[in-house]
């Protein structure tokens, strides 16, 4: 490997969730900022969020009602 042109790697890099959950990785960051972990994911919760945006859903939902 080349000497001086690798960023600095940290062993213990802070990850912060939105959702309250810290953890450690491996990472050129010091302190990463996150919105969705594996903590608050839908894929891995189960529980599903819907971020609604005038109405939208709803209107989604109605047209599907209207196919079947």
């Amino acid at each position: 490997m080349k000497k001086d042109i690798h960023p600095e790697y940290f062993e213990n890099s802070k990850v912060k969730c939105a959702c309250g959950a810290d953890f450690e990785v491996g990472s050129t960051l010091k302190e990463i900022n996150i919105e969705i972990c594996s903590a608050c994911h839908p894929f891995y919760t189960g529980n599903e969020k819907v971020l609604d945006t005038a109405g939208r859903v709803e209107k989604f939902k109605a047209r599907m009602a209207a196919k079947k």
